[in-house]
This record gives C-alpha cells, structure tokens and sequence, in this order.
C-alpha cells in the first residue's frame, strides 16, 4: 500500500475481490467442520440414537448426507468456475495498474516467456485494459526447424486483431542470413501467432484459481509447444475431482454421529474436525508440489490425498460400527 495510486480503498477492493477464492480453497474443511458441529449436536441431543433405533441403517445415512452434499457441491462448481477466476484475475489487475499504470508480467526478471511453434516470445507488460489484448515491448525470436536463429523482431505495441492475428507496432527486424545481419524497420506489421490474449491473462493467476476450461487450454498450448504442463494438470485434477472431496468429507464426518458425552465436550470434536481438514489442505497441496517437481503422474498427484481420506473415512465407519 502506497505504491503508485495503490491506497486503502484499492486495498480493500483487492481483499474483497481475492475472498470468493479462499472461500473455494477452504470449502472442503468448511463442509467438513460444519457436519461434525451438527452430527456431534444430534447425537448429543440423542436424536441419532432414535434414528439408529428406528431402523436407520449407515447406507441410508450416507445417502442422506449425500445428497445434503448436492447443493454444496453446486456452490463450490459456481465458485470454482465462474466466480473465483476473474475475481481473482481482475484483483491482480486491478493491484497492477494501481501500482504501475500498466500489468506487469514478471514471471522472468525479463518479462514473461512464451512458446509458439518455432517462435520464442518475450512480453515485458500487458497495456492496462480488460481484454488483455494489447501489449508492450515485445521481443519474437524466431527459429527454423533446426533452432537456428532466423530474425529478431521486437515491437513497441502489439494488439490482438483476430484469432491467429496481431497487428505490431514500431517493429524492428534484426535478420541473420548467410549473407550477413540486416535490420529493416517498419512503423506497422502483421504477426501471425497462434497466441490469445487469454494466455497472457492466465500467467496473472496461480493455477489453482482458474477454471477447469481455462486449465485444459493452456494446458493443452503447453503440450503443444513440447513445454512442461505438470502444475496445470494437477491444478485441472484437483477441479475434476473437487465434488468427489466434498463427498468424502461428509463422509468422515459420519462417525462422529456416534459421539457420546463422556467421550469429550462439543469443542473438542470441532478442535479434531478442524485438524483433520487442515491436515488434508496442507498435506494435499504438498502432495501436488511434490507430484509436480518429481514428475508424478498428475492423475495420482490430484487424487492421492482425496484416496487417502476415502480409505480413513471407511476406516472410521467399520471401526464404529464393529464397536
């Protein structure tokens, strides 16, 4: 805060606009926390004990849980999907611009770079608009098949025209042939890419916030351009199977129906519910930054943890149900 226009109102614009994510980050200990309080309230009331004594089996109770869990795995697809990722991707642009007038892509010290086809594009900032369509200061290192150096082009501005088209700007072309290097300038050109604007707009949001779509495209231009996809696969899994985690944390909730006055007060329950939620969103993200320095397949990456937790909350139910 009081970096360029970057004061407190933009601060809390800012706060407001990144909460949905979070929100969507912690719903899974959220949902798990919420059902224990209610599970441990009943059984202390006695209410599951006449449930269980009416005939009620633990199917028939898994069932029910299940489909209180329609609406919130309703909740969590919206979050997940249409919410959080341009909230998020519209509070780092907001911070930017507050901050510098213009977006700053600094995943390099050099700017941010791309991979098209045989071209290596450097974009050192994205003009300040909601499309993200026009950049600034652009270097296109274009290689033959062989990746020999062919040309240099850097540009002063480049705007999206249509798909598979950009108009440049102030060009410089530096060309490397056998006869020698040649420099030719022009004050505008047409660059054929095959890059959209909605690639530069995803380097501003972690992969965790964008959407399942989202993922899958740049996941698919990375494996196109030969470049390494792992964190994006396993941020694209973890959206999959996100309905199947709430599944599971209903689940493990479920043994805690069996909860008994001298086994320990309300808070201690909620104290252990909250651990285990904890355990699973910190273990989990581990697991998917492990999968991705190691090369793990991203399938068991995304799912380890979500397993994990499946086979403990089964555990938990044959254990109170033998007892």
């Amino acid at each position: 805060m009081g970096k360029g226009q970057y004061h407190l109102g933009y601060v809390i614009l800012f706060v407001t606009l990144i909460v949905p994510g979070h929100i969507y980050e912690l719903f899974p200990v959220a949902v798990l926390v919420g059902t224990i309080l209610g599970l441990v309230q009943m059984a202390a009331s006695s209410e599951l004990t006449v449930y269980r004594c009416s005939g009620v089996s633990p199917k028939r109770m898994i069932g029910i849980l299940f489909l209180i869990a329609v609406p919130l795995i309703s909740i969590s697809l919206v979050l997940g999907e249409y919410i959080v990722p341009p909230a998020d991707r519209v509070a780092q642009q907001l911070r930017l611009a507050a901050r510098t007038g213009k977006i700053a892509l600094t995943e390099f010290r050099s700017g941010v770079w791309v991979k098209d086809e045989r071209d290596f594009v450097n974009v050192k900032s994205v003009m300040l608009d909601t499309s993200l369509s026009n950049l600034s200061d652009v270097d296109i290192y274009h290689f033959d098949d062989k990746y020999r150096l062919q040309s240099i082009t850097n540009a002063k501005h480049a705007s999206f025209v249509s798909e598979g088209l950009w108009s440049l700007e102030e060009v410089r072309e530096t060309r490397f042939g056998n006869d020698g290097v040649s420099i030719h300038t022009q004050s505008s050109a047409d660059w054929s890419s095959a890059l959209h604007p909605s690639i530069f707009s995803v380097l501003l949001v972690v992969p965790e916030q964008m959407s399942a779509y989202e993922l899958y495209q740049f996941t698919n231009h990375l494996k196109d351009n030969h470049q390494k996809s792992a964190r994006y696969e396993i941020a694209m899994w973890n959206k999959l199977i996100y309905p199947f985690t709430l599944l599971v944390m209903l689940l493990l909730a479920l043994p805690f129906a069996s909860y008994q006055r001298r086994s320990g007060g309300v808070g201690s329950m909620i104290f252990l519910g909250i651990l285990m939620g904890l355990v699973f969103h910190v273990i989990g993200r581990l697991f998917a930054s492990f999968g991705a320095l190691s090369d793990w397949p991203p399938f068991i990456s995304s799912t380890a943890m979500t397993v994990m937790f499946l086979m403990l909350g089964v555990g938990m139910m044959w254990w109170t149900e033998r007892r």
